[in-house]
């Protein structure tokens, strides 16, 4: 009996199907467990974290630390539009530049591919250094305090370009390419018709990953920025787990500087992770293809 028949036959049979979802939900099961310990940790009052550890549910009810990090909520709701808009805006511009710069590099006909492709991975090992890189966008970009620093700065990686390029190779026949071009069809129209629509496996994971260094980005805005309109969710938590660490370690000198720590890390993660959680379903179809495909060389 060839390989073939044996898999379809493991496939169709009852015993197995029963066996591989009980071990898939056994497997998922585990992976949810400590997302459960931590919406009951956030839901939990400090002190009964503090005596009793973590636990599945909370042990004594509190929305303290909610109460702590909604206290200003304007500046909350602030923080949600800036990393939406971030998120959102330089996600979509990081990919559509990302791709068109892995389908000119993968073009047998560019002279200088092999080189832009070196040029490209070169950054991945040096770098030029934080000062000079903070004094070109603050003081030669004119940068700082601006939307476009927020944007910029994450856009481009290039093992995305690279895995895209790769993507391109394989998903994409080169005899489709050139048949179009015979019918007369320009290099930017077969990018927008024919590149794109066919890398939307490719184009879904890396915009996951694209859009999760967008949200989870702090850094950029503590370094270029000073106002409080451009101040993302993951910046103004960060500002506040601050407080908070500076309140306790106050608390021994001034006795009525009590905030929530423990919790408020808990909660806090809660807020951060929440859209992403919520996104995520909506690519795990193109995900594992993506990545897969992707990952060939080419």
């Amino acid at each position: 009996m060839s390989d073939i028949a044996v898999k379809s036959k493991l496939k169709s049979s009852p015993a197995f199907t029963a066996v591989s979802y009980t071990i898939v939900s056994i497997i998922a099961f585990v992976c949810l467990l400590p997302f459960i310990v931590l919406l009951a940790g956030s839901f939990s009052s400090e002190g009964s974290v503090l005596k009793e550890g973590f636990w599945f549910w909370p042990k004594e009810f509190s929305v303290e630390a909610y109460r702590y990090i909604f206290r200003y909520p304007d500046d909350v709701l602030n923080g949600y539009k800036v990393s939406i808009l971030i998120t959102v805006i330089g996600t979509v511009i990081s990919l559509f530049v990302s791709t068109m710069a892995a389908y000119v590099i993968g073009r047998k006909e560019l002279k200088y591919r092999n080189v832009l492709s070196f040029f490209l991975f070169f950054t991945t090992l040096f770098s030029g250094g934080l000062a000079p890189y903070y004094i070109w966008l603050s003081r030669n970009l004119h940068l700082s305090n601006t939307y476009y620093v927020l944007i910029l700065v994450p856009m481009f990686n290039v093992m995305y370009i690279l895995i895209l390029r790769s993507f391109i190779k394989g998903a994409v026949p080169e005899p489709l390419i050139e048949s179009a071009k015979i019918d007369g069809a320009g290099d930017m129209r077969i990018f927008l018709q024919m590149i794109l629509p066919l890398s939307k496996p490719a184009l879904a994971s890396i915009g996951l990953f694209t859009a999760l260094a967008y949200w989870n980005d702090w850094w950029t805005a503590m370094m270029f920025t000073n106002k409080d309109y451009l101040i993302p969710l993951q910046y103004l938590l960060y500002k506040m787990l601050s407080s908070i660490n500076l309140s306790s370690q106050m608390s021994q000198y001034v006795t009525n500087l009590d905030a929530p720590k423990e919790t408020f890390k808990l909660a806090m993660t809660v807020i951060a992770t929440g859209p992403m959680v919520l996104i995520f379903p909506f690519v795990q179809k193109y995900f594992v293809s993506g990545i897969t495909i992707g990952a060939v060389k080419g």
